[in-house]
């Protein structure tokens, strides 16, 4: 482990899981502390302050959407992903909407957290300057011209089309919240069935088969996300 590593901080009250975390996460080069209830999350995060935290929503002495609140208003921004049961979308979508970069679903797979990790680590960077062109895979969106292209060929979009697809690109690979999306295009007061009908077209003029999108993906009850990019 060498100084420069990324230090990651697991806040979980399940010994096997911080186990699991440890180990899996010291293995891809990043150095792991630990901490088991919200107390020592705080201490933590004053003493060594990490450059992200993996988060359990439900620790023992404070609920984690608490804690993140907590330290959003404090004003730290690093990333944080959350640890969630499957079947919570409620806690989900109001963990995004405190401040949470991402999250995972238990039980989760070592792969797909690290992916996560590495997503929130790199926008994060991203969000210090924000790049003209976005590129992923064979489409690609001009910010400042305002010009999508597919495979090359421009494709004509409506405004809110756009602005939909500007918001994801400028938080790609970062799940976003039906409600963020929201109100960025259209307002808070605005219906989630615009957003849907929206998203539906752009999938239309974006994605090759739209009934399978490699670009526009829906995560379940809480939102969309724009593949990372290239």
């Amino acid at each position: 482990m060498t100084t420069t590593a990324v230090r990651i901080l697991v806040v979980d009250d399940e010994p096997p899981i911080r186990k699991l975390l440890r180990v899996g996460l010291s293995a891809q080069g990043y150095a792991v502390s630990e901490a088991q209830n919200a107390a020592a999350a705080r201490l933590s995060v004053k003493e060594e302050q990490p450059d992200l935290i993996v988060l359990d929503l439900g620790l023992p002495d404070k609920p984690g959407h608490d804690l993140l609140q907590e330290w959003r208003e404090d004003g730290l921004q690093m990333p944080v992903v959350i640890l969630s049961s499957r079947t919570d979308e409620a806690g989900i979508v109001k963990a995004l909407e405190t401040g949470a970069d991402d999250y995972v679903t238990k039980p989760f797979g070592m792969n797909e957290l690290a992916a996560r990790i590495r997503v929130a680590l790199r926008h994060r960077l991203q969000q210090q300057g924000e790049k003209a062109i976005f590129q992923t895979g064979g489409l690609s969106i001009d910010l400042v011209k305002r010009i999508v292209k597919v495979d090359g060929k421009e494709v004509k979009l409506s405004p809110k089309e756009y602005d939909i697809l500007r918001v994801l690109a400028q938080h790609a690979g970062k799940v976003l919240t039906h409600q963020f999306l929201l109100k960025q295009v259209w307002g808070p007061a605005a219906d989630v069935q615009y957003l849907r009908v929206y998203v539906r077209q752009l999938r239309q003029k974006v994605e090759q088969i739209p009934d399978q999108p490699q670009y526009i993906t829906t995560e379940t009850g809480v939102g969309y996300r724009l593949r990372e990019p290239d």
